[in-house]
């Protein structure tokens, strides 16, 4: 009599299928940087690197923005009614998009002395939207990956599943863009117009789907509730955890500049435009790779995965620098598949009552993937290239280094557990 309990492969399949949209769209957006740089900002002069990659800054900053507004729909119109809500602002964000090619002739804003086309703003907007509506995305399908019960699998299972598919769609996202969306030799905005109408009529499908589907309710909170009310420490007092959402600060923001700046390193180096996307979808098959081997991982302990993989990665770095070749930095994206897990491991290690409050602290480092890749373009434009940008990378990695060395460490009048 109770197999309806275990009748959620419908829903599962659903949750499965957003979580390849969600990391879909988030490479497709980084990848407009180059193309968009081309057909915009042909005459931005010294600012074209830095226009070009707050297409990345507005995506993430959507996180943060959106992040907590998304707890509380979660909580007041339910998970089901948030994950709506969520591809509604899903079309919006890929509208506005579509939107900035569709007036992409209509007049130019002149910033310190270069003309920036008023599409690329609308297309600054729509990005943000975008960025926003996946936060809220992410926010309800975790946890509807752990109780859609689906026989044969468990929590950890379905949740390395929709990571897995989440990995496949940042995988062939650079291929998306370099042949679907601009697969003319020369770049034009208007290329984006019918791609986009696609995109918005697939997930105005899916909207509709899951209206209709029945979903099982989360169950967050489970039976361990704890009284926040007697946490009498702030949770910024614990260092580990404070130097640790630095750590998810660098990891966040290096993993994104060298997923969408390494196409216009390559570019400023005369790689055409299937070179530089084949680097891009190698750099996220490395963390596919990673993230499905990564469980055969699980009884090396998390200080030593980072220390192995921060210190790689900065030899890549280094090797990438000394050779003004961008191949090098694509195996940085097997390295960077497991430092997330890690450093939230360290992070929170040992925070008793406060592990909640601890995660949510966490997320504030997300904003990184904002700011380092668009700090990385400022600096493109004021040193005139890329080559010694890709300092900030390095320095990045050794702070890394230097977490799983000795920033870890949890000190004595820390210990609650």
């Amino acid at each position: 009599m109770s197999n309806n309990k275990s009748n959620h492969t419908g829903p599962f399949l659903i949750m499965v299928g957003l979580m390849f949209i969600v990391g879909f769209l988030t490479v497709v957006n980084q990848q407009f940087q180059t193309p968009l740089q081309e057909a915009l900002l042909s005459d931005a002069g010294a600012l074209k690197n830095t226009l070009a990659t707050l297409i990345t800054f507005a995506f993430f900053m959507g996180y943060p923005a959106l992040g907590s507004t998304a707890s509380k729909w979660a909580d007041t119109i339910g998970y089901k009614g948030t994950l709506v809500r969520g591809l509604f602002v899903l079309i919006l964000g890929l509208g506005i998009e579509a939107l900035s090619a569709y007036v992409s002739n209509t007049g130019t804003i002149e910033i310190s002395g270069a003309a920036i086309p008023v599409a690329f703003f609308i297309f600054l907007l729509g990005s943000f939207v975008l960025g926003s509506a996946l936060a809220i995305l992410q926010t309800v399908i975790n946890p509807f990956l752990l109780v859609t019960e689906v026989p044969g699998t468990s929590a950890v299972t379905r949740a390395n599943i929709g990571g897995s598919l989440n990995s496949i769609g940042t995988t062939i996202a650079p291929f998306f863009v370099a042949y679907v969306v601009f697969g003319g030799s020369i770049p034009e905005v208007a290329q984006l117009l019918l791609p986009l109408s696609i995109l918005i009529l697939v997930v105005g499908v899916l909207t509709g789907v899951v209206k209709k589907l029945h979903l099982p309710t989360p169950n967050v909170g489970g039976g361990d509730t704890v009284d926040i009310t007697k946490l009498t420490r702030s949770i910024w007092s614990f260092n580990h955890l404070k130097l640790g959402v630095v750590g998810i600060f660098v990891y966040v923001g290096v993993e994104v500049a060298v997923g969408s700046n390494i196409t216009l390193y390559a570019k400023s180096l005369g790689f055409d435009k299937e070179l530089y996307a084949t680097m891009t979808a190698l750099y996220w098959g490395g963390m596919l790779v990673g993230r499905l081997f990564g469980s055969f991982l699980s009884k090396v302990a998390a200080q030593k995965q980072l220390l192995f993989t921060a210190t790689i990665s900065l030899f890549l770095v280094i090797i990438s620098m000394a050779t003004d070749n961008p191949w090098f930095l694509v195996g940085i994206g097997l390295m960077h598949s497991i430092m997330w897990g890690a450093i939230f491991a360290l992070a929170i290690d040992k925070l008793g009552a406060y592990t909640a409050k601890g995660s949510g602290a966490l997320m504030i480092g997300v904003a990184g993937g904002a700011i380092i890749p668009w700090f990385q373009g400022v600096a493109a434009d004021m040193i005139g290239g890329w080559e010694l940008t890709w300092i900030i990378v390095a320095v990045c990695e050794v702070y890394l280094i230097y977490y799983a060395v000795s920033g870890h460490k949890i000190k004595e009048n820390n210990i609650l557990v």
